[in-house]
């Protein structure tokens, strides 16, 4: 069985509601808010609503949550939509809003009053809170609570209208202001907010709450099963009073099921931080490659298969957890493994000349793609008497135990010849700038005196008068230590900003094969012992940008064995 297709305590509960008649067929959604872009932690939900509906053959919609006017933008609609195909899901059961409800939501809200199951409140928003009470002591009255309900209706109609300004009346359903979960102490409906709404215009200057709006929503799109992360746990007995107060007029009962949020070491899960960090220039975007959106992802060379394998490892769980970040890294570096063909490239470059090779004179190389799928093909390259290595690769006094190059020393260059390093040139301050070596000519790649034994080892390598110059952006995690709280609602720790790594980003400038400039931005390639990289959109022709993905050494997999 598959990783995706593992059985979970969500596929148990539901198997068992189909046995039992509770629901005829599976229908699920997806609910994202189009206040900011989709990021990893959102992952786990997405993949599990849309898994879930394909495993029983049934629906998932799409429906925006957008009942926030003020921070929604059809900017993030269209790339929340555009995530959701790359991870390779789609909607089956319908693309919906929240808004498409509004009307819906009124009548219910109306209908309430009327059965004196909600009412108009004045309380401003710190009083409240005080009359809310406590996790130890009950909530008191508000003293609006007992208004008729003629009153209450009339002053509700007159809140649409627009009579009235921001945070003077809110409309809050009539539950028990003692119980002991908070939630159910007379949760709060709808608010005044004169804010123009993207889709309706300036029709509402009222704006249901989301535990009034989404089981509505759920309900009227039939939805047999709601899955959500474990917050929303103790909002369940609300969500299910919504819909007995509602049934009369909604088609449909369905199922809140909660399970753990995604919590990744030392990644920003919050919108709110994510915003900060776009919004004061701390990264270039919402797709800056330390990002832990979605389309970040994208453009760094992660899969959507590593994506889907990840959620699927961790699991699901009522058990809050954090993840290590190197978890993902291992499903990015094992599914590049087999995708991404090889290449070569030098990121920090020292020059090589082989001394005894003739000069204007060069040899055609070939490499294959891929050392494991000869059906990648090959490529070859030009080698001369100058080529470039990484700087790391040389050590003029090497220390215990280094078998790179090194004065006295041979080493091969991949695919081609076994070299011996002789001497090295140095500029005024002491920096080499050049390494001197004699190419063993009868040690090619391939022929009769290629498998002569040496002790060094097999170095990557570029031609110099082959090869182009390239930009290689190296990434760390954008927080130098882990946040303990990072809730949408969680306070503002002492200084967020202060936790950001600062080498974060690294850039170099080096050279790669030629053959590099021509592919196209978003392919991923291994480079030889330096990490797989994908090509970004900020490339040219003239000058090639890559971005490392991943680095080859796989923490993870090591603290694992």
């Amino acid at each position: 069985m598959e990783n995706s297709e593992r059985s979970n305590f969500i596929w148990d509960a539901i198997e068992q509601d189909l046995a039992e008649g509770r629901y005829q067929e599976v229908h699920t959604r997806f609910p994202p808010e189009p206040n900011g872009y989709m990021h990893i932690g959102h992952c786990k939900a997405l993949i599990m609503d849309f898994l879930t509906a394909e495993k029983y053959g049934g629906k998932c919609n799409l429906r925006f949550d957008d009942t926030n006017p003020a921070k929604e933008d059809t900017e993030y609609v269209e790339n929340i939509k555009k995530d959701i195909h790359w991870l390779g899901f789609h909607w089956t059961g319908g693309e919906f809003y929240a808004s498409d409800y509004y009307d819906k939501c009124y009548e219910i809200a109306k209908d309430w009053i009327r059965r004196g199951l909600a009412y108009v409140d004045e309380l401003s928003k710190d009083e409240m809170r005080e009359y809310r009470g406590t996790l130890t002591e009950p909530g008191k009255n508000s003293p609006w609570r007992d208004r008729p309900w003629e009153e209450s209706l009339d002053l509700f109609r007159r809140m649409r209208a627009g009579e009235f300004p921001e945070g003077s009346k809110t409309l809050r359903a009539k539950i028990d202001m003692a119980s002991p979960n908070i939630v159910m102490r007379d949760p709060a409906l709808y608010r005044i907010l004169y804010k123009e709404h993207w889709r309706t215009g300036s029709k509402w200057c009222i704006y249901p709450m989301y535990d009034f709006a989404h089981p509505i929503g759920d309900a009227l799109e039939g939805v047999s099963h709601s899955l959500c992360s474990l917050e929303y746990e103790i909002h369940r007995p609300l969500y299910d009073w919504v819909v007995e107060k509602s049934s009369a007029m909604l088609p449909a009962r369905p199922r809140q099921i909660e399970f753990s949020r995604l919590n990744i070491t030392r990644t920003v899960m919050s919108k709110r931080y994510l915003r900060q960090l776009v919004e004061g220039g701390y990264v270039s975007g919402w797709d800056d490659p330390r990002m832990p959106t979605l389309c970040a992802m994208r453009r760094r060379g992660y899969t959507p298969e590593a994506i889907r394998n990840f959620v699927s490892l961790i699991g699901m769980s009522k058990a809050d957890s954090t993840v290590d970040f190197a978890l993902l890294e291992h499903c990015v570096r094992d599914d590049l493994g087999e995708k991404a063909p090889r290449a070569m490239a030098v990121l920090d470059p020292l020059k090589v000349v082989l001394t005894n090779w003739p000069e204007g004179e060069t040899k055609e190389i070939t490499l294959e793609n891929h050392p494991d799928h000869p059906e990648m093909g090959s490529r070859t390259l030009t080698f001369g008497r100058e080529l470039y290595i990484e700087r790391e690769d040389f050590m003029e006094v090497p220390v215990k135990k280094y078998q790179r190059m090194f004065p006295g020393n041979e080493v091969r260059l991949k695919g081609a010849y076994i070299v011996r390093c002789d001497d090295c040139v140095k500029d005024a301050e002491g920096n080499v700038t050049e390494v001197r070596c004699t190419v063993d000519l009868d040690s090619f790649s391939g022929s009769a005196g290629a498998d002569r034994k040496i002790k060094g080892k097999t170095l990557h390598w570029v031609p110099a008068d082959d090869c182009i110059p390239f930009e290689a952006r190296l990434y760390d995690q954008l927080l130098a230590e882990d946040l303990e709280e990072d809730a949408e609602d969680a306070p503002d720790k002492k200084d967020f900003i202060a936790r950001l790594n600062p080498d974060s980003l690294e850039t170099r400038q080096g050279f790669c094969e030629r053959f590099l400039a021509d592919c196209e931005p978003g392919a991923s390639f291994q480079f030889l012992r330096n990490g797989y990289f994908c090509k970004d959109p900020d490339s040219t022709p003239e000058h090639p940008v890559f971005n490392r993905t991943v680095g080859l050494r796989d923490t993870f997999a090591k603290q694992n064995k």
